[in-house]
């Protein structure tokens, strides 16, 4: 769907003036979106990842285990497709107001795509660095966005969410290293041209959601503060996108209906992507391919 298709059905539950911020800066940020019960549900879920992660020793497809993690003290980066680890993530992704505020954003017709789990530890959780997400994942259009999901108060120390206003009508970035190997953000010398004081950074208190469109610049600093941030992630798509590459984290509820129907025709947007590497062998995490970090070693150490 276009914007000017979308924002022709009546709202939900956004005003439209909040629906025509999210088309001209490509974000928006829902404070105190999540009611009370439902951040119980889904901060007791986290819990129980974080106290399940006690077992785990090494780096693997679900798991993203931060440098110094283990038994007596976790440290997680990521748990990949927490809606697939704990029914209480998919209820909230599929049920809550969360998919309402989406159908508001990319029409009445909402799928479901992916979702992650990021932790920024607290004392020097890693910082994600500027990059635009569909690169990742593309579509036949750039409808897609992701909704991070503060489970805790987030404040300004603790790296939240920054995005770029406006970049989204912009041509996306190269990815790719000097090396032509996908590393999943901006080479240096496009990210010294970004000036910071353009940056918009979106903290909020817990059950504020932010929503970022795929073609966004965004970032997040390190999380050096005494308190984790733990982020949930979940990303949609108008129903008439659809994906021409592997999904890097395959969801069993991949493609799912969460609102309307499901399109008859899928809908084409004319400016390129970016292709990203053949996900089908497996994929490790934003942090770690940043990093330029050999996950696949480290995992069969």
């Amino acid at each position: 769907m276009t914007p000017e298709d979308i924002l022709s059905h009546k709202p939900r539950v956004l005003t439209q003036k909040q629906r025509e911020s999210y088309f001209e800066n490509g974000y928006i940020l829902l404070e105190r979106l999540v009611p009370e019960d439902w951040l119980a549900r889904i901060r007791t879920a986290t819990e129980d990842a974080v106290e399940a992660s006690r077992a785990i020793e090494s780096s693997n497809e679900t798991w993203d285990l931060d440098e110094g993690h283990s038994a007596d003290a976790p440290r997680l980066r990521r748990l990949s497709s927490p809606n697939d680890y704990n029914a209480e993530f998919w209820a909230y992704a599929s049920e809550s107001i969360l998919g309402d505020a989406i159908a508001d954003l990319v029409g009445p017709d909402v799928k479901f795509y992916q979702s992650k789990l990021n932790f920024k530890w607290s004392g020097g959780g890693d910082e994600v660095k500027w990059h635009q997400d569909i690169s990742f994942w593309p579509h036949t259009n750039y409808t897609p966005c992701t909704a991070g999901t503060y489970i805790y108060d987030c404040g300004l120390e603790q790296g939240p969410l920054g995005v770029l206003p406006g970049s989204h009508d912009h041509d996306l970035y190269d990815q790719y290293n000097g090396k032509g190997e996908w590393v999943g953000c901006l080479g240096p010398d496009d990210a010294a041209k970004i000036d910071m004081k353009d940056a918009v950074f979106l903290d909020g208190p817990a059950g504020s959601v932010t929503v970022h469109n795929c073609r966004t610049l965004h970032y997040s600093a390190a999380n050096n503060s005494d308190v984790p941030r733990p982020l949930l992630l979940n990303t949609f798509s108008a129903a008439d996108a659809m994906p021409y590459c592997f999904n890097p984290l395959k969801s069993r509820y991949d493609q799912t209906l969460i609102r309307g129907e499901p399109a008859r025709w899928a809908h084409h947007d004319p400016r390129p992507c970016q292709i990203p590497p053949d996900w089908s062998g497996g994929y490790t995490s934003i942090f770690a391919l940043q990093q330029e970090e050999d996950w696949n070693q480290a995992a069969a150490e």
